[in-house]
C-alpha cells in the first residue's frame, strides 16, 4: 500500500492534524469499524507511515487480523474505508476553516427545515462575522453572494413581497468580476510562459469596462486584479503598475499569503519586462518589492525561500550597488534556503558581492571551491572569473578558462538565448585580449562588433575595457 492514496494523504498531515484525526476516527459518530481504527494506529506506530517495509499489505494484515489467513479483498476494504474516513475529516476541516461559509451552510439547513427563528438568528450572526473578516479577497465576495442568496431564498419562502434585489445583484456582479479578473491574470501569465497556448477570454472587455465605470474598484479583490491584468497587457501605460503598487501597499493585508505571492509576482514581472526594455528606474521598483515581500514573508513558501528568488534578489541589489544590504540579506535569509542548495547559493551570492566590491581574491577563492549544479549559475560564475582574470592581467589563466567554457557549452544543453549570449562573451573577450591597442582600425571594428552583438549581457563591461586600452 506504499503508493495508496491513503498513505499519500497522511504524509501531508501535521502533528496537530494527526491528533485531531485520531479523535475523529475513535468517535463512533464518524467511524464504527475496528479495522479502520487499528490500521490508523498501525500507520502511526514508530514511523511505519514513512518506512516502505512496514507498508507491505501482508504485514499490515497481520497487525490488524492476527493469524487469520491473508485475504487481499479484506485488506483492500479496510484501506478503502480508512481513506473515506480521512477524506470526510478533510472535508470537515476544509469547511470549518472558512467560518462564514460554515455558518452559511448551517443557515441553509435551518431554512430548508423551516426553522425561521433559528435562520434569522443565524443570518445576523453570519453577517456580523462577515463584516469582521480580516480578508477582502475573492472568497470574501463569494461568501457575500452566498449570504445574500440565502436571505433571498428565505424571503421568497415566507412569501415576502416587494423584495429589494439590488444587494444580491451587486454581490453576484462583484463576485463574478473579481473571479473573472483573477482568472484573466492567471491566463495571461500562463500564455507568457507557454507562448503556443492561446485562450479566448470571453466578455473580458465588458468586465473591464463595468469594473471601471460602476464603482467596482472600491472592492480590493477587483481593483488589485484589474490593475494587475492591465499592467500585464498594456506595459506602455505605467499608471497601471503604479495603481497596482498602491493597492499592494494599501490593501495587501486583506489577502492571504498565497494570493499575495501571485500578486507580487505580477508586479515583479512588470518590473522585469521594463528592465529588459532598458527602463532602468524599475530596478529600484523591483528592489523595493523584493524588500517588502521579504519583510512580510510573502516571498516564502511554508518558511522556505526559493533559491531562484534568493539569486534574483542578490542580482537586483548588486546592480543597484546596495552592497551593505546584500551582506545583511545573505546573513539573515540564508537559513530559509533548502538545506541541499544552501551552501552553493550562499557561496555564489557572497562571491558575486565580493566581485562587485572588486574584492577579487575573496571572490575567486569562493568561485574556485564550487562547481555549481545549476548550469546558468555556473556560467555566470565563470563569466565573473573571466572578468577578474582580465582585470588582474592573468591572461594565461584567462585563456584556459575561455577554452574550458567553450567546451562546457558544447557539453551542456543550454537553451538558445543563453548559449548565444555566452558564445558571444567568449568570442569577444578573446578578441579583446588579442587586439592591437594601438590600431585605431582594429579598435573601431571591435567596438562595432560588440555594439552589434545580441544577446550580450556583458556589453557595457566589454566597451569599457575597450575604451581603457
Amino acid at each position: 500500500m506504499q503508493k495508496s492514496l491513503l498513505v499519500g494523504i497522511l504524509k501531508t498531515f501535521t502533528k496537530k492534524e494527526f491528533r485531531e484525526l485520531r479523535k475523529w476516527i475513535v468517535s463512533p459518530m464518524h467511524n464504527q469499524r475496528k479495522d479502520v481504527a487499528k490500521l490508523f494506529e498501525y500507520l502511526m506506530e514508530d514511523g511505519h507511515l514513512y518506512n516502505d517495509s512496514f507498508l507491505e499489505k501482508e504485514a499490515v494484515y497481520r497487525w490488524i487480523f492476527g493469524k487469520e489467513a491473508y485475504n487481499d479483498a479484506k485488506i483492500r476494504q479496510t484501506i478503502y474505508f480508512t481513506t473515506k474516513c480521512v477524506e470526510e475529516f478533510l472535508i470537515y476541516q476544509g469547511l470549518r476553516a472558512d467560518e462564514v461559509r460554515a455558518f452559511t451552510v448551517l443557515g441553509n439547513l435551518y431554512r430548508k427545515r423551516k426553522l425561521d427563528k433559528a435562520f434569522q438568528k443565524n443570518l445576523k450572526e453570519t453577517q456580523k462575522l462577515q463584516k469582521e473578516q480580516s480578508y477582502r479577497n475573492n472568497q470574501f465576495l463569494r461568501n457575500e453572494y452566498n449570504i445574500q442568496w440565502e436571505k433571498y431564498e428565505y424571503l421568497i419562502g415566507v412569501k415576502r413581497m416587494g423584495l429589494e434585489l439590488n444587494d444580491i445583484s451587486n454581490a453576484l456582479d462583484a463576485m463574478y468580476i473579481a473571479d473573472k479578473l483573477r482568472l484573466s491574470c492567471v491566463i495571461i501569465a500562463h500564455q507568457s510562459v507557454y507562448k503556443k497556448e492561446e485562450y479566448q477570454i470571453e466578455m473580458l472587455s465588458e468586465v473591464l469596462e463595468i469594473a471601471k465605470s460602476r464603482d467596482f474598484l472600491k472592492y480590493p479583490a477587483i481593483a488589485i486584479y484589474y490593475y494587475g491584468y492591465l499592467s500585464q497587457v498594456d506595459r506602455n501605460d505605467e499608471s497601471h503598475f503604479f495603481n497596482l503598487k498602491k493597492e499592494i501597499i494599501e490593501n495587501g493585508k486583506l489577502f492571504t499569503t498565497s494570493e499575495m505571492q501571485d500578486i507580487y509576482l505580477m508586479a515583479l514581472n512588470y518590473c522585469i519586462a521594463k528592465i529588459n526594455a532598458s527602463v532602468k528606474h524599475y530596478l529600484r521598483e523591483a528592489f523595493e518589492l523584493y524588500k517588502q515581500g521579504l519583510e512580510q514573508r510573502i516571498l516564502m513558501n511554508e518558511g522556505v525561500l526559493s533559491r531562484y528568488t534568493f539569486i534574483n534578489v542578490v542580482t537586483n541589489a548588486t546592480i543597484l550597488k546596495e552592497y551593505d544590504w546584500i551582506e545583511s540579506f545573505i546573513e539573515e535569509y540564508k537559513d530559509y534556503l533548502e538545506e541541499k542548495y544552501r551552501d552553493n547559493i550562499v557561496s555564489y551570492s557572497q562571491g558575486r558581492l565580493h566581485f562587485e566590491r572588486k574584492e577579487y581574491d575573496k571572490a575567486l577563492r569562493l568561485f574556485s571551491q564550487v562547481e555549481y549544479d545549476d548550469i546558468l549559475m555556473n556560467l555566470n560564475a565563470k563569466v565573473m572569473q573571466l572578468q577578474m582574470f582580465y582585470e588582474q592581467d592573468e591572461l594565461d589563466v584567462l585563456e584556459s578558462l575561455l577554452e574550458s567554457m567553450r567546451t562546457y557549452l558544447v557539453r551542456k544543453k543550454v537553451i538558445g538565448y543563453h548559449r548565444s549570449n555566452y558564445k558571444n562573451i567568449i568570442r569577444l573577450i578573446k578578441k579583446l585580449v588579442k587586439i592591437n591597442p594601438f590600431s585605431v582600425a582594429q579598435r573601431s571594428k571591435l567596438r562595432k562588433e560588440i555594439e552589434g552583438a545580441s544577446p550580450l549581457t556583458e556589453k557595457k563591461w566589454l566597451l569599457e575595457k575597450l575604451e581603457e586600452l
